[in-house]
């Protein structure tokens, strides 16, 4: 898929936050959001992991989280309403959760290729350790046959988009059984450690994620910047 304007210097800024708490995360997307807006910043690719957290989107069914309160106690949770699209994901530690924030005016102003596009991202990404990875006509994301390694849900105002992409590695896929995962009742989810049968390196997906989203949405210029300390 090249989807990129090939005439166009594109410049992305980098900045990996590492463990942030989700409402903290949210904060610092929403800033970088107001300045790219206003044309007073650059393309953003923000890379998260967060704190045990179920994040429900505008369109969520709150009948889609099924855990107990003493499991959502028990593991920590938080549980957040959110203006994304979709309905009720996991976030946690081992999983990577990047946030775009681009101006797709720039790029293409089209909401579906947008989506299509972050999914080319991530099995491009899943292709890298041999795994045969690919979509599913009626659902977004990513999926290893039935199993759904990556969720993804996005937010488009102006032209500008937040929110993004939760791709599984090391993540602890017993926390998903607290909600009915995207609505989605008769799938499962996974995660590379888990088809892989092995731990994998954090960092080493994260340079191939952003490998490939720079070769998919055609940036030519990396900067990484520096991470934001939430208030």
């Amino acid at each position: 898929m090249q989807t990129e304007k090939q005439s166009i210097s594109r410049k992305l800024v980098v900045i990996d936050h590492g463990l942030v708490e989700y409402n903290a995360a949210w904060d610092i997307q929403r800033d970088v959001f107001s300045k790219r807006t206003q044309g007073a910043a650059d393309d953003h690719l923000l890379f998260f992991e967060h704190p045990n957290t179920y994040t429900l989107g505008k369109t969520a069914s709150k009948t889609n989280l099924i855990g107990s309160e003493d499991f959502l106690r028990e593991n920590g949770f938080s549980v957040v309403d959110i203006d994304r699209g979709g309905d009720i994901t996991y976030h946690g530690p081992g999983q990577i959760v990047g946030y775009p924030i681009i101006s797709l005016t720039e790029w293409h102003q089209d909401a579906h290729l947008y989506l299509r596009s972050l999914e080319e991202v991530l099995i491009r990404v899943s292709e890298e350790y041999g795994l045969s990875a690919g979509r599913k006509e009626k659902y977004t994301g990513v999926w290893i046959g039935e199993r759904k390694i990556a969720a993804i849900g996005i937010k488009i105002s102006r032209w500008v988009t937040m929110h993004g992409f939760a791709f599984n590695v090391n993540t602890n896929l017993d926390l998903f059984n607290g909600i009915i995962p995207c609505g989605i009742k008769d799938k499962d989810v996974t995660s590379l450690a888990r088809e892989l049968n092995n731990t994998t390196d954090m960092k080493s997906v994260k340079t191939l994620i952003l490998k490939h989203f720079a070769e998919v949405f055609g940036y030519n210029t990396l900067s990484s910047g520096y991470p934001v300390t939430p208030n």
